[in-house]
């Protein structure tokens, strides 16, 4: 086995990987800052920005199945690299499209590229560090997609008073080559690990995970909880605090803003105190539940009092959402080390089914009461209500599956 120095492998490891979330996180969000610029210039409504937005998560949950038996295969290194360079060339199509079907193609071929970037990170860390590192690691991976998403929010705000839109993109796509070459440069490989097993038995595993009671035990909550939220942060957070909040952009911006680096927080707090929960008996599984039913009052409480406290209670939701990323952890425990990856991407798969599904929903559902005559802040009211009622029902899934 390659040894290498701790510090060296610290930044040829962690450091690119880093990055590569960094970028991925600011791709998934970005849309809610660029989103209402893209609907002036190109005459947009809700249901085309929905789709324009929603298709990165598309990409990026269809990639999900296929992308754990190639991480097995072939290593992170390789898989996420090689997906990076498709990434770049989205935000390349991105920046020079003049349609929804040209801009559509570039955020799918974005969500398709980034679609390793934590999966990828999750496997490098199993492979080089020990068990008893992984929580902290995984507490700075998504750190750095919260540094992404703080990105997507005033610092972009501001970007676009200085530069256009398909400036911004290009600009990403040339970042995002700089991050690939890096990774295939400088992360080392697991030389001595084998390939894996191969497609037949990899299929077989990932049938048997679906097949498994305890996944679906937290698959509808990974739908509605984690893919829902990723679907109003991702864009109707900001159309819902323009229409029934009324602010203005630099003032959402800054909203934006304080729910990343909620989030940010959200996740530092898991990667350091983690491990000390768990030695004084509090478990996963009880964070998850309680931080998903407070999650879920909170959302009610913006449904039906949106300008009551919204510069509070929309960063303590994000805080909330952060907490939702320990249901990886407890859906892999239930499945042998060699199934976890996959166990993870199979979740992940219905977190952005959710994202994709609820975000493109959420403005048909939107579109479709303003023409039948509904005002807009009826219709937003409508369509949070409607999201609210799935998550209530997958909560209670949760509470009864558990109790079963």
């Amino acid at each position: 086995m390659t040894t290498i120095d701790t510090r060296k492998l610290w930044i040829r490891l962690f450091l690119p990987f880093a990055a590569g979330y960094f970028l991925s996180y600011l791709y998934r969000t970005a849309n809610a800052v660029i989103g209402p610029v893209l609907a002036r210039e190109l005459n947009l409504g809700d249901n085309a920005l929905g789709l324009l937005t929603s298709t990165y998560f598309l990409a990026f949950g269809a990639a999900q199945l296929p992308l754990g038996m190639l991480l097995d295969r072939f290593g992170p290194r390789r898989v996420e690299a090689g997906l990076l360079l498709m990434a770049a060339a989205g935000a390349a199509i991105f920046s020079l499209s003049d349609t929804l079907g040209g801009l559509a193609t570039g955020r799918a071929l974005i969500g398709l590229g980034v679609s390793a970037c934590l999966m990828a990170s999750f496997k490098a860390f199993a492979q080089w560090f020990p068990v008893e590192r992984q929580a902290s690691l995984t507490g700075w991976i998504m750190a750095s997609g919260g540094l992404g998403a703080l990105a997507a929010s005033k610092p972009l705000e501001l970007a676009l008073g200085f530069a256009s839109w398909r400036e911004i993109a290009f600009g990403l796509a040339v970042t995002t080559l700089f991050v690939a070459a890096a990774l295939w440069t400088f992360a080392p490989d697991k030389t001595s690990e084998s390939k894996g097993d191969g497609f037949a038995a990899q299929l077989a595993g990932v049938k048997s995970i679906f097949g498994s009671r305890h996944f679906w035990r937290y698959a509808p909550m990974g739908f509605c909880f984690t893919g829902g939220f990723m679907a109003v942060q991702g864009l109707w957070a900001t159309r819902w605090m323009s229409v029934q909040e009324g602010l203005e952009a630099a003032a959402i911006a800054s909203r934006l803003t304080w729910m990343s680096a909620a989030m940010l927080g959200g996740f530092l707090f898991m990667g350091f105190f983690s491990t000390a929960l768990l030695r004084r008996g509090i478990s996963l599984d009880r964070i998850y539940r309680w931080s998903m039913t407070l999650a879920i009052g909170l959302l009610a409480s913006i449904t039906f009092f949106p300008t009551l406290g919204g510069s509070l209670v929309w960063p303590i939701l994000a805080a909330c959402f952060s907490l939702s990323n320990v249901s990886y952890a407890l859906v892999a425990q239930a499945f042998p080390a060699a199934l976890s990856g996959r166990a993870n991407t199979a979740l992940n798969l219905l977190v952005f089914a959710g994202a994709f599904g609820l975000q493109w929903g959420i403005g048909i559902l939107v579109d479709n009461l303003q023409h039948g005559g509904w005002s807009g802040d009826a219709a937003f009211r409508a369509a949070f209500l409607t999201l609210l009622g799935g998550q209530l029902l997958s909560l209670g899934w949760l509470f009864f599956s558990r109790q079963r």
